[in-house]
């Protein structure tokens, strides 16, 4: 976050919205610079929390991103897998999981995945 590294994932964000929303650009550039100060502070504290929801917060605006102009869906995974993720440390790199799934129901089945927790209720 501190090195040319933040430059470089920086321009490759901006140039996401640029397609989509060319008018927000200044706004955008702006709440980067603050969510990198919110989580260097939440780095140097220690609040792997803090710096969890920060990721969460992004990840949801991506998705609109992506909702508003789903022809993006390409652009963003290049840029996630050729520009984003080599720039993570040995450590977030390992962090990372891809995850695939496929199932196939048939009569009165019924299928529950989840690459993470998963709650089901049922009455």
């Amino acid at each position: 976050m501190a090195t040319d590294a933040w430059q470089q994932a920086r321009a490759s964000a901006v140039a996401l919205w640029q397609r989509v929303h060319p008018e927000r650009i200044p706004v955008i550039e702006g709440e980067l610079a603050e969510v990198r100060d919110e989580v260097l502070a939440a780095r140097e504290s220690g609040d792997a929390e803090a710096e969890s929801e920060l990721a969460a917060d992004w990840q949801r605006r991506l998705r609109r991103l992506l909702q508003n102009d789903p022809t993006l869906g390409d652009e963003l995974r290049r840029v996630l897998d050729e520009e984003l993720t080599p720039l993570l440390t040995a450590a977030e790199s390992d962090s990372l999981k891809k995850v695939e799934m496929h199932a196939r129901a048939s009569g009165r089945a019924r299928i529950f995945q989840a690459a993470g927790n998963q709650t089901i209720n049922e009455t």
